[in-house]
C-alpha cells in the first residue's frame, strides 16, 4: 500500500511538473546543452584540444567574418582514438595560415598572408613538397585550401570563439555535477547522522556547519584552492566542499521530524540497525527538498566557477572556460567590441537561469500541500 502510494505521489509530482512551462523548457534546455558537452569537440568548427588554434593576424574579427584557410600539413602520423578525440579534441599539429590571395607556380605555392588594414602581406612560397605526394595542384586546392566562417567571430588570440563556447559548457557542467555531487555526499551523511541521532553529534556537527556557513563561500574557495593549487580538479574539490552546509542544514531538519514517525519506532522495535533504518526508511523520504536544493547549488556552482576564472584562479589557460573568456575580454567592451565578453556572459545567464527556473518547477511540484 505504501509502494502503490509513494508511485502515485511520484505521477502526480511529474504530472504537476509537465504542466509548467518555464520547468519543461528548462529542462530541455539542459538537456540540449548536456549533449553539446559530451560531443563538443565533434560539433566544434575547431576541434583541437582546447580549441586553441590561434590565428592572430584575424584576433577580434565580428560574428561571420570569412577568410581563405590554407592548411600545411606535417608528416606526423596521429594515432588517436575516435573515444580520445570525442574526450581530448584531435591533437591537430597542421599549420594553418589565413592568406588573402594565392597561386601555383611549377613546383611551389606563392600565397599573400591575411592582414587588416592598407599594408599587404609579404608574399612568401611554400613548396609543394610540404603537401602528401602524388597529389595534383587542384586536388591541393581542393583539400588543403578552404573558406572558413566564423560564426561567433574569434578572440583576441584569433581562435575560433564558438569553438571555446562549445568546449566552454564542459567545464560549466563538469563543475556543477561534480560539486553537486560531493556536496550531496557530505551533507546527506552529516545531516542524516545529526539529525538521527541528536546529542553531542549534533551539537559537534551543527557547530562545524555553523562556521562553515559563517565563512564567505567565495573567500572559502580561494582559500581551499590557494592550498590545494591551482587547477580544474581543485576547482571542483574546492566548490564541493563549500557547498554540502545547505544540504546538511536541510536534511538535518527533515530528519529530526520524520525520526519520529510511527515506522522508524516500528523499524527499530524488530530491531533493524541504525544504517538500515537511516538509508531505508529515513532518508527517502527527505529528499524532496534536497532535490531542489541541488538545482539551485548547481547554478551557484556555475557562478563560483566563472567567478574563480575571471579571478585568473580557476580553470587555467588554454583550457575553455566562459568566466576566463569574459575576462580575456572585458576591456573589449569600449572598444566596440563587446560580443567577445557578451557573449560567455549570456551563457552564463541563460545556463544558470534554466537550473533556477528548473529548481522553482521542482520545488513546485514536489509541494505536498500543492
Amino acid at each position: 500500500m505504501q509502494k502503490i502510494k509513494s508511485n502515485s505521489l511520484s505521477k502526480l509530482a511529474l504530472q504537476r511538473f509537465k504542466k509548467n512551462f518555464w520547468g519543461v523548457l528548462s529542462f530541455w534546455f539542459i538537456v540540449i546543452c548536456a549533449f553539446i558537452a559530451v560531443l563538443a569537440y565533434v560539433l566544434a568548427p575547431d576541434g583541437s584540444k582546447n580549441a586553441n588554434q590561434m590565428h592572430v593576424s584575424i584576433h577580434s574579427k565580428g560574428p561571420g567574418f570569412s577568410v581563405k584557410m590554407l592548411t600545411i600539413p606535417t608528416d606526423a602520423v596521429s594515432n588517436q582514438s575516435f573515444l580520445d578525440k570525442l574526450l581530448f579534441g584531435t591533437k591537430n599539429t597542421d599549420t594553418e595560415v589565413p592568406i588573402e590571395t594565392y597561386r601555383f607556380k611549377e613546383a611551389s605555392l606563392e600565397i599573400t598572408p591575411y592582414t587588416e588594414g592598407e599594408l599587404k602581406g609579404i608574399s612568401k612560397t611554400i613548396e609543394l613538397t610540404r603537401f602528401p605526394n602524388g597529389l595534383e595542384k587542384q586536388q591541393i586546392e581542393e583539400k588543403f585550401i578552404k573558406n572558413r566562417t566564423f560564426i561567433l567571430g574569434t578572440d583576441k588570440y584569433g581562435r575560433d570563439l564558438l569553438s571555446r563556447m562549445l568546449i566552454g559548457i564542459r567545464i560549466s557542467f563538469s563543475i556543477g555535477f561534480v560539486a553537486v555531487l560531493i556536496s550531496l555526499l557530505l551533507g546527506i551523511s552529516l545531516g542524516s547522522i545529526a539529525g538521527y541521532f541528536g546529542g553531542k553529534v549534533d551539537v559537534l556537527i551543527m557547530w562545524l556547519i555553523n562556521v562553515t556557513w559563517s565563512i564567505p563561500t567565495l573567500l572559502l574557495v580561494i582559500a581551499i584552492t590557494l592550498a590545494l593549487g591551482k587547477g580544474f580538479w581543485q576547482v571542483f574539490i574546492a566548490v564541493g566542499l563549500t557547498m554540502w552546509v545547505e544540504v546538511a542544514r536541510v536534511v538535518r531538519g527533515q530528519v529530526l521530524s520524520i525520526k519520529q514517525m510511527q515506522y522508524v519506532t516500528a523499524a527499530k522495535a524488530l530491531g533493524y540497525n541504525h544504517f538500515r533504518i537511516i538509508t531505508k526508511h529515513v532518508l527517502p523520504n527527505s529528499l524532496a527538498p534536497v532535490i531542489v536544493i541541488s538545482a539551485a547549488n548547481f547554478a551557484a556552482a556555475i557562478l563560483i566557477e566563472s567567478g574563480l576564472s575571471f579571478l585568473g584562479i580557476g580553470a587555467q589557460p588554454p583550457m575553455a572556460s566562459w568566466g576566463a573568456m569574459i575576462k580575456d575580454h572585458y576591456s573589449y567592451i569600449i572598444l566596440g567590441k563587446a560580443y567577445l565578453a557578451v557573449i560567455p556572459g549570456l551563457g552564463i545567464m541563460s545556463l544558470v537561469m534554466a537550473f533556477m527556473l528548473m529548481g522553482n518547477a521542482l520545488r513546485d511540484a514536489l509541494d505536498v500541500k500543492g
